[in-house]
């Protein structure tokens, strides 16, 4: 029975040998294919405010950087490389952009972050130079004065600051009138408030124009008219005023309400009125009120060829794009896609790609055309502006309408006494 059982198995196992044998592999055996490319990505980590105090500038941005990112990544990334973008709401807080940093700092090829915040760039700033990531940045002059690893998103507020004041000695000396204009500055009293000042003061004073006392509220202040009363009775010809829309909208309501925007001229910074918050809020009160922007506002914005591409990624009609979907979408988006090509370019292998190369390769970068969206960028060794191209936009009919074409910003941050 033995002898039986051990012939059976001897045949069994010919059997199976035999197509080995003759050269043939059964079907069943064949080698596995391989396992499929590793996607390569790398992160974007954004430190936002989605429902804090910069919420109205914030979310139109994070809208039109991740559309921009999803467009980019729908055509093969840069060079076969796809930018994962990670957003946590920190409600312009800093401990918690600090805790989401320390959550997220890890990820897989974090090559830069963006801080929605001065106060919450200076509180990760320790950990991000410690771990060399690159971080997008407000525009405070400090980070131009003091180049590091932070870069700004466009020029400087005091930079800004100074464009103003040349466009109204301009207009000043345009429309016939003798001497300099008194110009006053109405802005939130935090250090976003102040920052315009150190450098724009003394530019102010280089230009001859008369700047009276500046006049600061707390975000949130519904009424201004005390403070804006003090500048008219001043004798401002023009006021430049700041906060994030519709922060800007609510001080433009008190100045309706007095008859100022009738007498004065306003000029609101970067983040002033927009058409799809500010305008629809209280149009009469915006209407007149000039914006000086760094990126393209009203139609040209929306008739921008990148902007019709991104409307699918959006979400929103054309009619409800807010210019900062595509401002920011090339300021921090194209910017981040240009700091990645350049390093591939550098010899930069995908492997050795981390936020130091990108550091590196981004000072090389300067010169990069933003498709007429906002001026090239500026980076270089030593520079940490982004940009230093503004135009002026007027509400005029309920439309942001250009009154200037690009113009370049004076250096004020070198007047002051970092």
């Amino acid at each position: 029975m033995g002898k039986k059982k051990f012939l059976l198995a001897l045949v069994v196992s010919f059997l199976i040998a035999l197509p080995m044998l003759s050269g043939c592999v059964p079907e069943e055996v064949a080698p596995p294919p391989p396992p499929p490319e590793e996607e390569k990505y790398v992160t974007y980590l954004s430190l936002a405010d989605y429902t804090g105090a910069i919420a109205g500038l914030n979310v139109p941005a994070d809208a039109g950087l991740k559309a921009y990112f999803d467009y980019l990544n729908d055509r093969g990334g840069v060079e076969g490389i796809k930018i994962k973008m990670i957003a946590v709401d920190t409600r312009y807080d800093a401990a918690r952009a600090v805790s989401a940093y320390r959550r997220y700092g890890r990820e897989h090829k974090l090559l830069l972050i963006n801080a929605i915040g001065t106060h919450l760039d200076k509180a990760v700033a320790p950990l991000t130079m410690k771990d060399k990531i690159c971080c997008f940045c407000p525009l405070d002059g400090e980070f131009a004065a003091h180049p590091g690893m932070g870069l700004l998103w466009f020029m400087s507020y005091q930079d800004m600051f100074g464009a103003a004041l040349d466009w109204m000695v301009e207009d000043w000396k345009a429309k016939g009138n003798p001497g300099m204009p008194t110009v006053g500055y109405y802005h939130w009293d935090n250090p976003h408030g102040h920052e315009a000042l150190r450098g724009g003061k003394e530019y102010a004073a280089k230009l001859g124009v008369n700047l009276l006392p500046p006049e600061f509220n707390p975000p949130g202040t519904l009424d201004h008219s005390v403070p804006l009363t003090r500048l008219a009775e001043g004798g401002a010809n023009y006021i430049y005023i700041g906060g994030i829309d519709p922060n800007s909208t609510i001080v433009l309501k008190s100045a309706y309400d007095l008859g100022l925007t009738e007498k004065i001229q306003f000029i609101a910074d970067i983040w002033g009125p927009t058409e799809t918050v500010g305008m629809r809020l209280y149009p009469e009160a915006v209407e007149g009120c000039i914006v000086n922007s760094p990126i393209l506002k009203g139609d040209d914005a929306r008739n921008h060829p990148l902007a019709k591409e991104l409307l699918p990624y959006l979400g929103v009609s054309s009619a409800d794009m807010n210019a900062w979907m595509l401002g920011m979408a090339a300021s921090w988006g194209m910017t981040t896609e240009a700091g990645i090509k350049k390093a591939l370019e550098m010899g930069v292998s995908y492997e050795e790609l981390d936020g130091s190369a990108f550091y590196e390769a981004i000072q090389k970068c300067t010169g990069y055309d933003k498709q007429g969206i906002m001026g090239p960028i500026a980076y270089t060794e030593t520079q940490r502006r982004q940009s230093w191209e503004v135009k002026f936009y007027q509400f005029q009919n309920h439309k942001a309408v250009a009154i200037t074409d690009w113009r370049r910003c004076p250096d004020t941050v070198s007047l002051y006494a970092w």
